[in-house]
């Protein structure tokens, strides 16, 4: 049985409304979420210890969220990872977004959905948010109709992303959650072991876009097919850390895509999805300057995501998998998050 809380979290300057936070309550795990940007604030897990720690990176107040931060919990789109050059062409037109990381699009652009105040609806086991992304918001073409819903069932928390559009667009949407299996405020994520189910990955050029080449994982520092200690891997490959899609099983069905485990505390993620990829990023670019909950700071590789979405730069690559959405179809996809005791 969930419990669902509601309750105000703060208002936004300037007359921009108020935020509302939602507290979702299993007997195994506690989710909070906002309704600015769909953001997750808190997540807590019990350990082999059968104590609860937050997990996810965030900050205590709304102050923390307004300003300037890494997407921390946030649901992000219009379209979330990186469009090469901020172009795209669709139906012999080409479209200009805003260019917000080095020369190309992020996370849906300067105000993407991550910065947006949602329409909340309490469910019996969560919340669903919902709103309307306008015809050309952030360059983008046509009307967007967006549902995310949140639900919590004993130790799994699902979220649903639906879209519907009036002109035919690129969507990809995808939970921008940091974590940190040893606690959030912990200083790194070096004893984590981390497996991704992937046998392929996107190499990418100095901006961080896929080169559109799939690269086998076999016998290179992309081999995460087996569980690996990430400080370790990291000290043998040489490698500053991950922030690459990996390429899943091409199939509209859930299944099993990674799994990150702490083994000091037990706690254990298994994340399943319908999507096509998912982004391993070990928080390479924080750097201690974020003050978050209880006044921590977030050094580098002090947290993880583990972003289920479709592959980066697909709206211009032909042989990526199809990111467009049509006037008269809906984009569906659905990812859980267990959280396990191991």
């Amino acid at each position: 049985m969930t419990q669902v809380e509601r309750e105000k979290f703060g208002d936004l300057p300037a007359g921009g409304g108020t935020v509302e936070k939602f507290r979702l309550k299993s007997d195994t795990v506690k989710v909070e979420v906002i309704s600015l940007g769909c953001i997750v604030t808190a997540l807590e897990t019990k350990g082999r210890d059968g104590k609860f720690s937050d997990i996810v990176l965030g900050f205590d107040h709304l102050e923390g969220y307004i300003n300037k931060h890494p997407y921390f919990g946030a649901v992000v789109g219009r379209v979330a990872n990186r469009i090469a050059k901020g172009k795209f062409v669709v139906e012999g037109k080409q479209y200009q977004l805003a260019i917000n990381n080095g020369p190309n699009s992020l996370h849906g652009g300067i105000k993407g959905f991550d910065k947006a105040l949602w329409i909340a609806e309490v469910l019996p086991d969560g919340v669903q948010f919902f709103r309307v992304s306008p015809d050309g918001e952030e360059g983008y073409p046509g009307e967007l109709k967006v549902w995310v819903t949140y639900t919590l069932k004993g130790g799994e928390l699902t979220i649903n992303y639906r879209a519907q559009s009036s002109k035919t667009t690129p969507v990809n949407l995808t939970n921008h959650a940091y974590f940190n299996l040893a606690g959030q405020g912990s200083p790194n994520i070096y004893d984590h072991e981390f497996t991704v189910e992937a046998d392929s990955y996107l190499p990418v050029d100095e901006t961080q876009i896929p080169t559109g080449e799939v690269a086998s994982v076999q016998d290179t520092a992309f081999d995460l097919r087996k569980p690996v200690e990430l400080g370790r891997h990291l000290q043998k490959f040489q490698l500053n850390g991950f922030d690459h899609n990996f390429c899943l099983k091409q199939t509209k069905e859930m299944r099993f895509c990674a799994r990150a485990y702490y083994p000091p505390s037990g706690r254990m993620i298994e994340v399943y999805t319908t999507q096509p990829g998912i982004q391993f990023y070990t928080g390479n670019f924080l750097n201690g300057s974020l003050v978050g909950k209880g006044g921590c700071v977030y050094p580098k590789h002090s947290g993880f995501c583990l972003e289920t979405q479709n592959w980066p730069d697909a709206v211009n690559k032909s042989h990526f998998p199809d990111a467009l959405l049509h006037p008269g179809e809906e984009y569906q996809n659905t990812t859980c998050f267990k959280f396990i005791v191991s």
